[in-house]
């Protein structure tokens, strides 16, 4: 867990600094999730690209909302206001979706890994 000090100090982050490391935190979470059983590198990338597209990641923040609290809402709504410019293939909304979920990621991944694994046990890779 993070100290006072250090958290004060990652408040300060971008909410896009913040998607950045959440953004990694949250592949590599999925990848080992996907891990077992044993599988071919191509068919590992298949499942992982379907959970780490932007739709997915809604959909997953959608499942999480309910369980979070307000300063972890606080959060999300910091990421989803960040999302000003979408990819061609996406809605804005989703965009923003995703986005919010990537921050929330990187903000509990610095302060709160422990919360962090909590709310990602209740997301379903199968």
């Amino acid at each position: 867990m993070a100290t006072t000090d250090d958290i004060s100090q990652i408040e300060r982050l971008s909410p896009v600094s913040l998607a950045y490391i959440g953004d990694a935190v949250y592949e590599l979470y999925v990848r080992h999730n996907l891990l077992m059983p044993p599988k071919r590198i191509s068919d590992y990338h298949h499942q992982v690209v379907a959970q780490v597209r932007a739709e997915s990641q809604a959909r997953n923040l959608k499942i999480l909302l309910p369980d979070l609290n307000e300063k972890e809402q606080e959060i999300v709504r910091r990421g989803r206001n960040a999302a000003i410019s979408k990819p061609r293939r996406l809605s804005i909304s989703i965009y923003q979706q995703a986005s919010s979920l990537e921050t929330l990621i990187g903000y509990l991944y610095l302060t709160d890994r422990a919360r962090l694994q909590d709310l990602l046990t209740k997301l379903d890779f199968s």
